[in-house]
This record gives structure tokens, sequence and C-alpha cells, in this order.
């Protein structure tokens, strides 16, 4: 079986106070990532919300797992593809498409079939894949880097100059709650996301890549008042609770996928904290 999954509860602030360093990892770090020849799920128990990553070697069907009780895995669920790799294709229900490095492919629930495929099994496609709950069918949708919505925000003097791709969003997609996008920062620029904020209506799950050999990133999470930090390498992901703040700092600039579910799609929906708040 080329198909791998593990669950994660959610955890109350109150408990992750007194989370130490290995239980902090091991509640919200996802390391498992980006294994050739392995489609690798995480599932969420914030929002039924699916993080994982597909590396076909040779073609990789996505399965059902046991968790979903579904006859197929997008019966009830929608599902945001980015490939952060070299060019490979994502097959749905006999329908191909291209996806070269970075673009994206939104699918809707309903569609039975997916398979990952990579143009050059020496050097494979890395697919990133988020996945919601999904109440309709929205259609199936690719949106390449180029034709993202950009935003440019901050400034090299505050260390956080970059560009926001919205993908898979609002005016971009239809969709029922899943939402995408990738943060690039800038030489010279480290900080994502700050001032850091809350989203108390929906939770988000970070992924960071394009962080160079021997560097790192350093996440932010937990309450403003009681935040807590995980060491992150290139190719991994962390959850973030709806009570938690998500910022990072690298030791060299780097780039991330952003997907979030939750109560609303408003992308300015947010409570923010200021940074001589934060504890």
């Amino acid at each position: 079986m080329s198909i791998f999954y593990e669950s994660r509860y959610a955890s109350s602030p109150q408990a992750v106070k007194q989370y130490d360093t290995a239980q902090l990892r091991a509640e919200f770090l996802i390391d498992n990532l980006m294994k050739k020849g392995e489609i690798a799920l995480t599932y969420s128990h914030y929002d039924r919300y699916i993080a994982g990553s597909a590396v076909p070697i040779s073609p990789l069907k996505l399965e059902t797992i046991d968790p979903l009780k579904a006859l197929y895995f997008l019966e009830r669920r929608e599902l945001g593809v980015i490939n952060v790799g070299a060019k490979g294709s994502v097959e749905v229900d006999g329908t191909s498409y291209e996806l070269g490095h970075k673009d994206a492919l939104y699918i809707g629930s309903g569609n039975k079939e997916v398979i990952f495929k990579s143009d050059d099994p020496e050097n494979p496609a890395l697919f990133y894949l988020n996945s919601a709950p999904a109440h309709t069918q929205h259609p199936i949708k690719k949106v390449s880097l180029a034709e993202a919505n950009k935003l440019q925000l901050g400034t090299m003097e505050t260390a956080n100059h970059r560009t926001v791709n919205q993908m898979i969003i609002g005016g971009i997609v239809t969709t029922c709650q899943l939402q995408m996008g990738m943060t690039e920062l800038r030489p010279g620029s480290v900080w994502n996301t700050m001032p850091a904020h809350v989203h108390d209506r929906r939770m988000e799950v970070y992924f960071y890549l394009d962080i160079p050999e021997n560097q790192a990133v350093c996440h932010f999470m937990g309450q403003p008042q009681e935040t807590r930090h995980i060491w992150m390498n290139n190719h991994q992901a962390v959850i973030s609770p709806p009570w938690s703040i998500h910022s990072g700092s690298g030791t060299s600039n780097y780039t991330f996928i952003w997907g979030m579910a939750g109560e609303n799609l408003d992308y300015g929906d947010m409570d923010v904290a200021k940074i001589t708040d934060l504890r």
C-alpha cells in the first residue's frame, strides 16, 4: 500500500501551556511529507482538515482512508494541490491536468478517481495536498503561479517584505471552505505574518519550503499572551489551531504554503495581535 495516514486530536490552549518540546512537536508538527513513492496524510480534528503529500515515481491513486468512512476520498471532501517539485500531472476521473512548479489545482467533491503522476520519475513532482469537508460540488480549476492574485506586504526595514500569492481563494476559485496560497519572502526578509493574528473562526496549516540547506525556520504558535515555538525544516508542515497565532522567522528567506478552513471565507477575517503585546 502506498498511502499512509495518521490522526491528530484537538488540544485546548490550557493543555498546550503544559507541553514540553517533544509533546508540542508530536501534536502539531507534520514531518513525514514528500516521501518518494508514497501518499502521506495527516487527519486533524481541527475542522477535519487533512494535510499531506504525494510523490509519484509511478502513478499514485488517492484512496479513501478509514476516518472518512467514505466510498472514495472526495465523496464528501474538496482537495487543493500545489506542486512544489518538477513537472507532473493530476488525473481526475480520466481528465489530466498538467502542473508545473508552484502551480495549483482545486478539485471539488464528488470526483471519484484522483491519480498523481510525474513527467520524469528521476525528477518527480512533489504534490502538497490540503483537504476539507465539502457540502456541495464545485468545478475543478487549475491556477498557475502567474495567475495568482499577488499582494505585496511588509518592508525590508522590518524584515518581512513578502509576496502573498492567493491561489485557491474566493474571486479566483469557488470552494466550500478550503483556501490555499503561497507566500514568498524576499531575500533579506525572514518574518512571515507579522504582525501576528488569530483566526478564531478557522484553523490553518503552514507548509515550509525553499528553506536552504543548513537553515531553518522558527514557527511561533500559541495564544498571543502564551506563545510557544517549533523549529521547522524544509518540507515540514505545522497545524495551527483556531486559538493560536501562526508566524515564523527564518535564518534565511523561504516560502510557505498556507491552507485554511472553517467558519467563513473572508481572507481579512482575523484578530490582530500587536507586536508589543506578544508574550
